[in-house]
């Protein structure tokens, strides 16, 4: 398996685990806990390694949100939480998943050791979120620290996808109306924006390019190590489905 095809095999799996926790009822309830809903939890929980920040500045991270609904969001949760102590209680729910979901899978270590590889390898200039989650303390319990390297690595894909996205001349919003049509209220967007040919093409050639921009770091491990993510993110996958 090359390095791009590689890319192209693992990043969508790991995109699916890396934000599994983010909705899940236990990570809910631990926000609850903290006085936070689940989308002011998942905001300020993902972006809370940027530390206390503006609203501007995690709408610069996260990239497909409305500016305005970020800044409702991040502003009224980050009084009630600190941003620093929200991301390190999102990232112990996603450790806690991680334990509940995979403990006793195979390949754990060896799949821990050949992301951090990849991880090491990214170039993190101009990739803020990645950057942050990357450099939080690593658990301990071998499941745990398995979907904290999932989560990591997810959120390197998606800051390098922000940079391909920004040099094929496409806006998140419209890359978002392209990819998730379904999903536009959600995300604080209205209805009614025209998505043309010309969007989808830059979309599919940003898509291409974050490939492309993956394939130094991930050129870092070796084919077996390379199977090993794939048979490990595969397995975690399948154990997610049950």
């Amino acid at each position: 398996m090359t390095p791009i095809e590689l890319v192209q095999t693992a990043s969508p799996i790991i995109g699916g685990i890396g934000g599994a926790f983010y909705f899940d009822p236990a990570t809910l309830a631990r926000g609850k806990e903290l006085g936070l809903d689940g989308f002011r939890f998942y905001l300020l929980g993902r972006c809370g390694v940027l530390g206390d920040v503006e609203a501007k500045v995690a709408q610069s991270a996260m990239g497909y949100f409305e500016p305005g609904m970020v800044e409702k969001l991040w502003d009224s949760a980050r009084d009630r939480v600190q941003p620093r102590e929200a991301g390190r209680e999102y990232l112990a729910c996603a450790q806690t998943f991680g334990v509940t979901k995979f403990s006793g899978l195979d390949g754990l270590a060896a799949y821990v050791e050949a992301a951090q590889k990849v991880i090491a390898a990214q170039d993190p200039a101009a990739l803020a979120l990645f950057s942050g989650i990357a450099a939080e303390p690593l658990a301990s319990d071998p499941a745990a620290l398995a979907m904290q390297m999932t989560t990591v690595l997810r959120e390197m894909r998606g800051s390098v996808h922000l940079v391909a996205l920004t040099a094929c001349g496409l806006s998140p919003q419209m890359a978002h109306r392209v990819r998730r049509p379904d999903d536009i209220a959600m995300f604080g967007w209205h209805e009614g924006v025209e998505v043309t040919d010309d969007h989808r093409t830059r979309w599919q050639a940003a898509e291409t390019l974050t490939d492309e921009m993956l394939v130094p770091a991930w050129s870092s491990v070796t084919e077996t190590e390379g199977r090993s993510i794939v048979e490990t993110v595969s397995a975690m996958q399948a154990a997610l489905a049950k």
